[in-house]
């Protein structure tokens, strides 16, 4: 499971000498926000480091860098695993989310610039005509895109700074299932046109209230998962099209 270029899904850092750390770093990161790597899956550090074109020294400090992120685990003995929340910390990440959001949505309604507005309008355009929406992957990452513009536009820099700092958004993506969606993508895709149209019409308090109420909802759905199973034992990755383990 390497990181792809153009040429061959290989990327090569060996003859970038500077930084390979940082590089490294970077490169894990996304692979696992983009779940190539599924919450509490092995990281198979000799494989990796070979795939990168590096040593297993950067690679290393890439991923303590990780677990200082709580992005990855350090297991003794055994290595380095993708951190895998529990649905009571899941809850506590959508109950920031919630706030923050709605914050950065206001201020997004309010300062949006009409090239912005073009751009926003052009999200989810391949679902609005679906019935059913049966590419999970292609909904969870246009998803992230979304949420992570809304922040983009709306986020003054220190909100933005505790959003980015904190990895608030890329451990709510960290779920078992629908690729890391907590609710189907039937179920939502309407929440966000709705959040789309108030920001688009820049009404401050229905941007707010809307993607309050969406993450509201995702947040619901998290607590059923902790009153229906064990509270705050982890289950495997499930795959939401044929109910397997990763």
């Amino acid at each position: 499971m390497g990181a792809p270029d153009a040429d061959n899904g290989v990327i090569n850092l060996g003859a970038e000498h500077e930084n390979l750390d940082q590089k490294a770093y970077a490169i894990l990161k996304e692979m696992i926000i983009e779940r190539r790597f599924f919450p509490g899956d092995k990281i198979p550090q000799e494989k990796l480091a070979g795939e990168l074109g590096i040593s297993r020294t950067p690679l290393v400090n890439a991923l303590k860098y990780l677990v200082q992120e709580k992005l990855v685990e350090a297991k003794p003995r055994r290595g380095f695993y993708v951190r895998l929340f529990t649905e009571t910390e899941m809850v506590s990440i959508f109950e920031l989310r919630e706030v923050l959001e709605g914050l950065a949505a206001r201020r997004a309604a309010k300062q949006i610039t009409d090239d912005q507005v073009k751009q926003l309008r052009q999200f989810f355009t391949q679902f609005k005509e679906t019935g059913n929406i049966e590419d999970i992957r292609a909904y969870a990452k246009e998803d992230r895109r979304f949420h992570n513009f809304v922040i983009t536009v709306g986020a003054k820099e220190f909100l933005k700074s505790i959003l980015h700092t904190y990895n608030i958004i890329s451990y709510s993506y960290q779920w078992r299932g629908w690729e890391g969606l907590i609710r189907p993508p039937n179920e939502t895709i309407q929440e966000h046109l709705s959040v789309i149209e108030a920001l688009c019409n820049r009404d401050p308090d229905a941007a707010e209230n809307l993607m309050r109420r969406h993450l509201k909802r995702s947040k619901a759905a998290l607590k059923g998962e902790v009153q229906r199973g064990p509270n705050g034992i982890p289950l495997p990755e499930k795959h939401p099209l044929d109910g397997s383990a990763a």
